[in-house]
């Protein structure tokens, strides 16, 4: 019973989670109640938590997580200021013509706001406050609109640059650079499959997502051209920069965060939505979600020590290792737990407690951990966005209209979950679509 001590540890965890209490309270709360009990019967030794500074220390000291706040100022600065918005406008005007094509216009602004921020909640509540009652207004299907949402939402998970990417490379232990490189094609092939998901379901069923009114997209010649130069090129711009900085090697994940953050203040400056009131607003939500983030990493921290001085952290390794199938057993295992924990708690919860007990197990069967972390963001962006309990849909009924049901958020984001499903598959079955590029560049 004693050395499965730290794998009751989880249950403690996920009870009070589910209960509602803060993450990194929880985390840290039930290291100290285990450490105690083990304490009494033996089996932990109380002078572990001595080396607690030093690990936190170190963790602090992480130059790659620095990337995080940048990254998410990046994203918030794009929302305030209404650049994200005219963005959206813009590229629905050129689709305008194009039954679906507002649809695609939001699939392709919720690709590109999503990985800057890789915040789910930031994503679908932006999408939705932005795009929803444009959709609706223009007669689209309530289905159609409320799954292209969510879905696009979600596509921040795998699209780099993302913060949910740069957590993933440090628990996992490998480059953000490399798992940036490895995600760059994944993130394209599940956008365009949603793209071309829209564009053949409004071929076969035009009724669901008209072309907008004349009026709406009157822009003609050098009106049209003007509104492309100064809404929709800066912003593709400033993002391909980021890219391409990491990509080429010219700057590391934390610099191309910081040339963004720049970036974005910048181009709201350009725009004229510069003010001290947006500003504060996001410097205040970049400070919340990052300390939020340090919170968990601290609470994480003590709850990693605990469960290896427990020897949870072998029990779990053995377990895992063992399984029947070898690496495929585990490989079906790691991502079933994943999925079913993406219902319940947050992707920074799931890094921080899960992942690096995963991490040795891969590294032990050979796995390539580039494809492993790309893998982990894809099936966790199926897991919030799959009904009933995917976090996705919860945030896009907080701010949906009343005559948008549950039901129908639902049922509209079914049909993308099938679709993230298949690419999640091909992505399994065919890692060089994953592992190419990075390969490329280091031999470069």
């Amino acid at each position: 019973m004693l050395e499965w001590l730290g794998l009751l540890m989880f249950a403690g965890v996920f009870v009070l989670l589910l209960l509602g209490y803060p993450v990194a309270f929880t985390l840290g709360g039930v290291a100290v109640l285990f450490s105690l009990l083990g304490s009494v019967l033996g089996v932990f030794n109380l002078a572990l938590w001595g080396t607690l500074p030093l690990q936190v220390f170190n963790t602090m000291s992480n130059y790659t997580l620095l990337a995080i706040p940048y990254f998410i100022f990046m994203g918030a600065m794009l929302e305030k200021s209404g650049i994200a918005e005219r963005l959206l406008e813009t590229i629905g005007i050129l689709f305008g013509r194009v039954r679906g094509g507002l649809a695609l216009a939001v699939i392709i602004v919720g690709a590109l706001l999503g990985a800057t921020t890789g915040v789910v909640a930031a994503t679908v509540v932006a999408m939705g406050l932005i795009s929803l009652p444009i959709m609706l207004r223009y007669g689209y299907n309530k289905e159609l609109a409320t799954g292209v949402i969510v879905a696009s939402g979600t596509l921040g998970q795998i699209i780099p640059p993302s913060v949910v990417l740069v957590v993933l490379a440090d628990q996992l232990g490998i480059s953000v650079g490399d798992l940036f490189v490895g995600a760059f094609f994944p993130g394209i092939l599940m956008t365009s499959v949603f793209a071309i998901h829209v564009f053949v379901i409004t071929l076969i069923r035009p009724e669901l997502a008209p072309a907008l009114p004349e009026e709406v997209r009157n822009l003609r010649g050098r009106h049209l051209i003007s509104r492309v130069f100064g809404a929709m090129i800066p912003p593709l711009f400033l993002i391909i920069v980021v890219l391409g900085s990491i990509f080429f090697g010219f700057a590391t994940p934390t610099e191309a965060g910081a040339l963004g953050g720049i970036g974005a203040i910048l181009l709201a400056l350009v725009n004229q939505r510069l003010t001290w009131t947006g500003l504060r607003q996001v410097c205040d939500a970049t400070l919340q979600i990052t300390s939020m983030v340090v919170l968990i990493l601290i609470g994480s921290t003590a709850f990693s020590m605990v469960f290896r001085g427990l020897n949870g952290e072998v029990v779990m390794r053995t377990f895992l290792a063992n399984l029947p199938g070898g690496e495929w057993g585990f490989l079906a295992i790691s991502m079933l737990i994943v999925f079913l924990l993406g219902f319940f708690i947050d992707f920074f919860q799931i890094a921080f407690i899960i992942v690096p007990l995963f991490a040795p197990v891969a590294q032990g069967f050979g796995l390539d951990m580039v494809w492993y972390g790309v893998i982990l963001g894809a099936n966790l962006q199926t897991s919030f966005l799959t009904p009933p309990f995917g976090f996705a849909l919860f945030y896009l009924r907080g701010i949906a209209p009343e005559s948008v049901t549950t039901a129908e958020i639902y049922r509209g984001a079914t049909q993308f979950v099938l679709l993230q499903i298949l690419v999640l598959m091909t992505i399994i079955r065919f890692p060089a679509i994953v592992t190419w590029l990075p390969s490329l560049a280091q031999s470069n």
